[in-house]
């Protein structure tokens, strides 16, 4: 009688201590699946870039002579094709493929161009801020400097302020879905962090209050049906 209180008790302290986290681990998990996946990435709101190809005079390598190049691609772009230039422990360049010619960095309306010839919704650009890379957005989570296009409906794409990559996009839905998922895992902060010190406490608490649960059920039958037969 006595292990038997003793274990309700501890059953009844650990179903209030884990009763939060598991709410929040349900609503989280009953949102995120509310919206079909390819709508929170809005994977139809921009086009797939067209062939980088030259109709007219031939390719001309880039000037690139002297420089660490690790790789080179010849890409599309909202004013034509060009040259990727991916530099060994540095940044990468673009370069005209008519001229040679390295090209400067992109400037806010390069960005919102780039965004704009490949878009396929209905809002229009609101505002177009620089990050870094040393502090980038919670959620764009890359060490990469870019323009930051933000839509009038919230929708945000984050253009690669070197070479004009679009390398991210992300919906109003899309910012909700990775809140609940650092609510889901308890890592607000990151929101990468599955194994940390929150969620293995009050895993481990769940666990072993349904343990309890299950060893108390047989014996409150059992002495269920004792004091009827009495």
């Amino acid at each position: 009688m006595k292990v038997r209180q003793t274990l309700r008790r501890w059953h009844i302290w650990l179903g209030w201590l884990v009763g939060i986290p598991m709410l929040f681990w349900t609503v989280s998990g009953v949102i995120m699946v509310w919206k079909p996946i390819e709508e929170v990435r809005g994977s139809d709101l921009l086009a797939d870039p067209p062939p980088a190809r030259l109709t007219a005079p031939p390719v001309v390598p880039p000037q690139v002579a002297g420089l660490p190049v690790e790789r080179l691609a010849l890409e599309p772009r909202a004013d034509g094709p060009r040259w990727v230039i991916a530099l060994a422990g540095g940044p990468k360049r673009l370069a005209d493929p008519l001229t040679g010619r390295l090209l400067p960095a992109l400037g806010p309306s390069d960005a919102a161009r780039e965004v704009t010839s490949r878009y396929r919704g209905r809002a229009s650009v609101a505002t177009v801020r620089r990050t870094s890379a040393d502090a980038p957005p919670l959620d764009l989570r890359r060490p990469v400097a870019t323009w930051a296009v933000e839509m009038t409906d919230g929708t945000r794409f984050y253009v690669d302020a070197a070479t004009g990559e679009i390398l991210a996009r992300r919906t109003r839905w899309w910012r909700i879905y990775d809140w609940m998922w650092g609510l889901h895992i308890m890592d607000l902060d990151t929101r990468e962090d599955t194994h940390n010190p929150w969620v293995l406490g009050f895993g481990l608490a769940a666990l072993f209050t349904s343990f309890l649960a299950l060893f108390l059920l047989p014996l409150s039958v059992r002495r269920r049906r004792k004091t009827n037969s009495d």
